[in-house]
């Protein structure tokens, strides 16, 4: 179980702040191949934050998805909302803290969003099945959707068109509800990739009315049925988290000038997953979807010209 000092350790007996982002990079390589690629299009300073938050976010999920899940309670989540206090508090406890202490230090992030995305770990420990798709748009929005915000206050917005006397008075547009759409766009081709892995752990994220509305049951869904209906059902299901990259792309063109092509490219090689779903003839249960490197590198450039002109 995780365990908090009875007091801060000093800064001292941690690594250094190169050496813990250093720490958050390997980590993001290592758990988040497509995501690491965009990252890698920003400038230093963005890259390195959005490394130590993602660290911060995929060890959020490790406590209930991880290898020691079985031993988390809902006391090891208060812990761990105690630690994030301690960090925003400007005190780290562990080598992962540090990078989160100095990017706090550089951007203004809001702590709501990490209590969010904790509060839907939380729901992962208590529930296996979601009766609705606004059920499961909830859990999706806190462990996904806050990302969205996290990240959107590193890439920052474009300023540029406000320094016309006519638009000095008018406050700069923030694509909250796009980045937030991102986040959803994500989480939802990350629970069709993974249908297969989740049954077979006894999660069924797809929404219980979106089965029976195709006449598909639960019970096949953990014996991995492919039919015509299970097709049907993917189709519905893949259709719905593309809207949602609709409507974040749209939000796209308003973050700063430096932040638009590491986006594109996120948003556009994860929606990539959703096609290779369909080349699989949506057999999620037998192999899994992934985007090949040399796919991945080619769609670059065209992501490119879309930071450019869109």
């Amino acid at each position: 179980m995780l365990q908090l000092p009875d007091s801060p350790p000093r800064m001292k007996t941690l690594v250094s702040i190169d050496e813990s982002y250093t720490l958050c990079r390997e980590l993001t390589a290592k758990y988040a191949k497509t995501f690491y690629l965009g990252t890698m299009l920003m400038s230093p300073a963005k890259r390195q934050s959005v490394w130590a938050i993602y660290a911060w976010c995929r060890r959020t999920d490790e406590l209930v998805d991880g290898p020691a899940s079985a031993i988390t309670t809902p006391e090891t989540l208060e812990l761990w909302e105690k630690q994030l206090e301690s960090i925003f508090a400007g005190c780290p406890l562990d080598n992962y803290d540090v990078a989160l202490v100095d990017t706090l230090q550089r951007f203004p992030l809001d702590i709501q969003p990490f209590r969010d995305m904790i509060a839907g770990q939380r729901m992962d420990l208590y529930r296996s099945r979601y009766a609705t798709f606004e059920d499961l748009y909830l859990y999706c929005y806190r462990v996904a959707g806050t990302v969205g915000l996290m990240s959107t206050t590193i890439m920052g917005v474009d300023n540029s068109i406000y320094t016309a006397p006519w638009h000095q008075t008018q406050q700069p547009y923030l694509p909250i509800d796009e980045a937030i759409a991102l986040g959803i766009a994500n989480q939802l081709t990350n629970i069709l990739r993974d249908v297969g892995e989740d049954a077979r752990r006894g999660r069924i994220y797809l929404p219980l009315e979106d089965l029976a509305k195709f006449n598909y049951t639960e019970e096949e869904c953990i014996r991995g049925v492919v039919d015509d209906r299970w097709r049907s059902l993917m189709r519905f299901q893949i259709d719905r988290a593309r809207k949602f990259y609709i409507q974040a792309d749209k939000g796209i063109s308003y973050l700063a000038a430096d932040a638009r092509w590491p986006v594109w490219s996120a948003s556009m090689l994860y929606e990539q997953i959703l096609e290779v779903i369909e080349r699989n003839d949506y057999d999620v249960f037998s192999q899994r979807a992934y985007v090949p490197q040399w796919k991945k590198l080619r769609t670059l450039p065209a992501a490119w010209m879309r930071s450019q002109v869109l």
